[in-house]
């Protein structure tokens, strides 16, 4: 189960910086729940987490994994976010917890505030 759900987060990290909104859903329970960042509006269900992350599609980024723990059906890992606007890069580097169920995620939540944001010159 552990080499299972490190692959789907190794896929969603990957897939978050390609935009692939529909192959980000498809990791996704259809009764999923996404809270990100954790303390927002939680986003329920396929058609709420396509709109979430299509929101964040068509921007140039990386991506990079870089920890994760699995423990039972639940995984913690710190990620980064790099996005390129003109001449600029923003980075962010989350922490998301998720829990899954038969090789899908059920719930994610992302813990980041703005203040966690880096702003620089490409």
């Amino acid at each position: 189960m552990a080499a299972e759900i490190r692959d789907v987060v190794e896929q969603y990290v990957a897939l978050v910086g390609k935009g692939a909104t529909d192959e980000i859903v498809a990791l996704y329970a259809e009764d999923a729940v996404v809270e990100d960042p954790v303390g927002t509006e939680p986003h329920r269900g396929h058609e709420a987490i396509r709109k979430f992350y299509a929101a964040i599609e068509g921007l140039e980024k990386r991506t990079e994994l870089i920890t994760a723990r699995i423990s039972g059906s639940s995984a913690a890992f710190h990620f980064s976010v790099v996005t390129t606007v003109g001449d600029n890069e923003v980075e962010l580097s989350p922490i998301d917890v998720m829990t899954f169920a038969d090789g899908k995620i059920t719930d994610m939540k992302a813990y980041w505030s703005q203040e966690d944001f880096i702003f620089r010159t490409a």
